[in-house]
């Protein structure tokens, strides 16, 4: 196995780690938004803000790190925030 080949080994196994973690907390964002007509828990919320959080540091980590391109980074965590947006302004409108 060439230097080339692991490397590209680990780009792909750090894009894949990453998006199973996006996957996991856009599970949290649909489950709050599934629950949204029923109730509203201030916990959720502030689970969802700290993985987010921690998902921004993996990326950040990972594009450092030269495991992830920075655009492909940045386009995972676009797409959770505005998922995250949108169900933050369906709170605000039920409120």
């Amino acid at each position: 196995m060439t230097s080339s080949d692991l490397q590209e080994q680990l780009n792909l196994k750090a894009l894949s780690l990453l998006q199973e973690d996006a996957d996991k907390i856009e599970k949290l964002i649909e489950v709050q938004m599934e629950n949204l007509a029923t109730r509203y828990c201030p916990l959720y919320e502030e689970v969802l803000d700290t993985q987010m959080f921690g998902f921004s540091k993996e990326v950040d980590f990972a594009v450092r790190a030269g495991l992830v391109n920075s655009l492909v980074g940045k386009q995972i965590l676009s797409k959770l925030e505005r998922n995250l947006a949108v169900l933050y302004e369906a709170l605000n409108t039920k409120e």
